[in-house]
């Protein structure tokens, strides 16, 4: 029986140089590395694989198209951790808004991987 996620990974063509952007930008930690992945940690214990990837890049997706489409971030602080954000630099797609009671707001990072910011005033159980 399936008792939780333990992670989601990402192909990169440049692993390390994205990992280190979720280090550096998003204040993720680096729980293991290898020559072609790194494992990166949220302060909740959810893991990010950034893994070699291989072939040819697809073409890049749009917020709404079929597949995985993104990874929401929680926060305590929309609106810091949004300026905070954009101070370094980070690409929004919006400004942050209300949905369904949440105040959330999307990104990407430099591959165009869809992530966004959440702020729930009652956490998912």
């Amino acid at each position: 029986m399936i008792t939780g996620i333990e992670h989601v990974a990402i192909a990169s063509h440049h692993p390390h140089d994205l990992a280190a952007w979720y280090v550096d930008t998003l204040g993720l930690t680096v729980s293991s590395r290898s020559e072609t992945s790194q494992m990166l940690r949220t302060p909740n214990g959810i893991c990010l694989e950034v893994i070699q990837a291989e072939g040819n890049s697809l073409s890049a997706p749009q917020l709404r198209d079929q597949g995985l489409r993104h990874i929401a971030l929680v926060v305590d602080d929309l609106a810091a951790t949004y300026a905070l954000f954009k101070s370094r630099n980070v690409r929004f797609l919006s400004e942050p808004f209300l949905a369904g009671g949440n105040s959330v707001v999307f990104f990407t990072d430099p591959e165009g991987n869809f992530l966004h910011l959440i702020q729930r005033p009652v956490p998912l159980t």
